[in-house]
């Protein structure tokens, strides 16, 4: 089939790339030239996708990346994979309504749209058709075919992969759910078929939601436990012994990336507008997390304190400033409000992560190092915020003056535990 993937960034791209290697003829569209310039030379971006497999599929012809509009003319089926972020706690969708118009123009009777994008429940039947219709003077159901299917894109996760995660699809009618299901079985190794996009959409925001509050609910007990003299890791490590009703989650200085700061908000607002209700424990989440770097900023205060500096005028290096283990990704990393904090009460902070390319030193909001022997005993206080495998946690250990550990992977006399 002709397939265009509307939007190439860390979810779309994966998708072009796989979808093109099991035949499919893919336009990557994007609106950035830059971007697609950087992909029509066989650069990957996405750290899933390695640039080899990129230019394997450039080369056969099976991908091309445009910012032209007009390349998307005769698809079978477009998919939507452009941001939804949130603005002031309500859903921004303009990037999906923008691409539906574009799509909307080029759509012929018997295509067919997926949206992948994360949204709230009613959103593809709501926002998406009535554009589509619009725009293409056709029915959906009668002249055209469409669905949700929500990403799931782990960026570096080893042991899920982009094909081997099951893919849940739905459609807007039966025929629509049999053309969707039946392109991405030839993607993904399992599609998990639901009755209908609400489901999917649902689905989506569930997994975010069931994540942004179990790690909450450990991040508050880390609070609580250590002025309590108990060890929340340790307490952690016995409870998931239990082989039932218990799913590990551990604390840390915040929760960042696209997903969790962000999609569980999306169903919060659609309740509240069409309920009247507040989603209780998505705002109560959001908060606890909102303010973890506050936390782990008020714990480097005190053991500085309790070594007899004043955190004014010490110098802070942090460790990982990216929002996940081994990623390479600063989006909503709770890192910058750590930075931003420790700089407001006059300290001069640094910041070391290996994994983050040099082309994005400039979304860094300190100076950036290297996380050397000298940088770190130079450093009257280190804070691991990700324990990057990249990292040398036993040079660390051996050199620093003062860590807060904020994932459990240093110990000695000269270590603190988050």
């Amino acid at each position: 089939m002709q397939v265009v993937v509307a939007g190439q960034g860390y979810v779309g791209l994966p998708l072009a790339v796989r979808a093109a290697e099991v035949g499919h003829r893919v336009i990557g569209y994007d609106v950035d030239p830059q971007r697609v310039q950087q992909l029509a030379a066989g650069q990957s971006y996405v750290e899933d996708v390695a640039s080899s497999r990129l230019r394997a599929v450039l080369d056969t012809g099976a991908h091309s990346p445009t910012a032209d509009a007009t390349a998307l003319a005769g698809f079978d089926i477009a998919v939507i994979t452009v941001p939804t972020p949130l603005r002031d706690g309500v859903p921004d969708l303009t990037y999906v309504e923008t691409c539906a118009r574009t799509l909307g123009e080029h759509l012929r009777p018997g295509g067919t749209v997926v949206l992948e994008s994360t949204t709230y429940p009613g959103c593809t039947e709501e926002l998406l058709l009535p554009v589509l219709e619009k725009v293409s003077g056709l029915r959906a159901g009668e002249d055209f075919l469409a669905g949700f299917s929500p990403e799931r894109i782990a960026p570096g996760n080893k042991r899920w992969s982009f094909d081997g995660t099951p893919k849940v699809v739905s459609g807007i009618d039966a025929r629509s759910l049999e053309v969707i299901k039946g392109f991405y079985d030839g993607i993904f190794r399992t599609t998990v078929p639901v009755s209908g996009p609400k489901v999917a959409e649902l689905a989506k925001l569930l997994e975010n939601t069931f994540r942004l509050v179990n790690i909450s609910l450990v991040n508050e007990l880390a609070t609580l436990a250590a002025p309590l003299g108990v060890n929340i890791w340790e307490a952690i490590d016995a409870a998931a012994t239990k082989p039932f009703g218990f799913t590990r989650f551990t604390p840390g200085p915040g929760v960042g990336g696209h997903c969790l700061p962000v999609d569980p908000l999306f169903l919060s607002w659609k309740v509240e507008q069409e309920l009247g209700v507040p989603f209780r424990f998505v705002g109560l989440a959001d908060d606890v997390n909102r303010h973890m770097p506050d936390y782990v900023v008020q714990r480097v205060v005190d053991g500085l304190d309790k070594r007899g500096l004043s955190v004014k005028g010490s110098r802070i290096l942090l460790l990982g400033l990216t929002y996940k283990y081994n990623a390479t990704d600063l989006r909503n990393s709770p890192s910058a409000r750590v930075a931003e904090l420790l700089i407001d009460l006059g300290a001069e902070v640094r910041g070391a992560d290996p994994n983050v390319p040099e082309s994005d030193t400039r979304k860094l909001n300190v100076p950036r190092v290297d996380a050397s022997p000298h940088e770190v005993a130079a450093a009257d206080a280190v804070v691991l915020l990700m324990d990057h495998t990249r990292f040398d946690l036993v040079m660390i250990e051996k050199n620093a003056p003062y860590v807060l550990d904020c994932r459990n992977r240093l110990s000695g006399a000269n270590v603190e535990t988050l």
